[in-house]
């Protein structure tokens, strides 16, 4: 087990590792997104509905974010987004400690979500600049892991911190870590020489192919389908802590230590997961298919609420379904986009997540508050199975070669 382990990071480009490192480091220094429903309403005493309304906003500018990071990096490189993205994030949190008043904080995580989701098409065509077609999957879990390494790390210490020196000690360390991590990933990784196609842009032929993201029809399919994998997913991080904490009672503490399963089992399991999937005749649609159908049956079983270990049952499915959904989505949407446009084809997928966050933070807390938990873990089962059929969909026609 351990020989296989060490197997599965074996040929990875160095560059891999250091972007792995420098996303170890942020994500470690990102304490206070986990927690940002339970600031809002227990910290700043906001209702359910407005801190649905504030979470929004923050799924608003990721969708700018994505947009724009994905313009700016097939003009610029990947290279100067990231650094200028992830120096301005870290200001920005520093300052984002100082708002309550609710339009306050709206425009405020409005600003800094626009900033720092421009950094993630940028680092998704990076993956695709430093490795080859048949490292890449390996190269996404080693960088998911570094990120859920570092996720795991911060909601354990956040929740040591919250619960002795407050919330505004976490938007001081998210800020310091963003710095930071920009900082290591500029000493270490240089510059390539050549980040985009070079093309003469009043060719006919180069109109074309700027617009062929757009009409691409099996890539909005998939889209779609990722578009309610993240609305599933978001409802982990935007209700899942508020039902810790309002139906088992568990404090920010223990939630922290929750999480651990999540990570743990990422940490031990992906990446040998990933290096043995690799070795079967499995298709890249046919894992997105399965991981779907992993992540909405997760939510089904949260409708019995009478035992906590079903809180275990359901974390154990949702981490298998993101261990095949998450790196085999990125590879599919890499994969299919073409040379030198890859930052339009990432600025979707980053906005179909980011788009999810808006509609899933709004409807998810809405709907506890009118109906309660167990309605909203049925509807958010059923965003599972939209996803499933889509991923059928998309299945057959990547089959045929559309």
């Amino acid at each position: 087990m351990y020989t296989n382990y060490i197997a599965s990071f074996k040929g990875l480009p160095k560059e891999i590792w250091y972007i792995s490192l420098i996303s170890l480091v942020n994500r470690a220094g990102t304490m206070v997104i986990p927690f940002l429903s339970l600031y809002l309403t227990t910290n700043l005493e906001f209702s359910k509905d407005d801190a649905g309304w504030i979470l929004a906003f923050f799924g608003i500018g990721s969708v700018i974010g994505g947009w724009l990071g994905g313009k700016l990096t097939d003009v610029f490189g990947f290279y100067k987004v990231m650094i200028v993205s992830l120096f301005l994030t870290g200001l920005c949190f520093i300052g984002l400690q100082y708002m309550s008043s609710f339009w306050g904080l709206c425009f405020g995580i409005l600003i800094t979500m626009s900033i720092a989701d421009s950094f993630r098409p940028a680092i998704y065509v990076s993956i695709k600049t430093y490795t080859t077609e048949e490292n890449r999957t390996r190269a996404i879990g080693l960088l998911r892991l570094a990120i859920n390494l570092g996720m795991g790390i911060g909601p354990t210490l956040a929740g040591l911190i919250i619960v002795s020196k407050g919330y505004n000690m976490l938007f001081w360390i998210d800020g310091i870590t963003c710095i930071l991590a920009i900082l290591l990933f500029s000493y270490l990784v240089k510059e390539p020489k050549k980040q985009s196609l070079e093309v003469d842009s009043e060719s006919e032929e180069v109109s074309k192919l700027k617009n062929i993201v757009y009409r691409d029809f099996t890539y909005w399919i998939f889209i779609a389908m990722f578009f309610f994998m993240g609305m599933l997913f978001f409802q982990l991080i935007i209700t899942m802590p508020l039902y810790y904490e309002g139906v088992f009672g568990l404090n920010e503490f223990q939630i922290g230590l929750f999480w651990m399963i999540n990570i743990g089992l990422i940490i031990v399991l992906e990446m040998p997961f990933l290096n043995y999937l690799e070795k079967q005749s499995i298709t890249v649609t046919q894992l997105i298919l399965y991981a779907c159908l992993l992540m909405s049956i997760s939510f089904y079983i949260l409708y019995q609420n009478f035992w906590i270990g079903i809180l275990i049952i359901s974390m154990a499915l949702i981490t298998f379904g993101e261990m095949l959904g998450f790196p085999y989505t990125n590879r599919f949407a890499l994969s299919r986009a073409k040379e030198g446009f890859e930052g339009s084809y990432m600025a979707l997928y980053a906005m179909a997540f980011s788009l999810s966050h808006i509609f899933s933070s709004k409807i998810g807390l809405s709907i506890v508050e009118r109906f309660g938990y167990q309605i909203n873990w049925l509807v958010t089962g059923t965003y599972g199975l939209i996803a499933v059929i889509l991923s059928y969909w998309l299945h057959n026609r990547v089959k045929k070669n559309l």
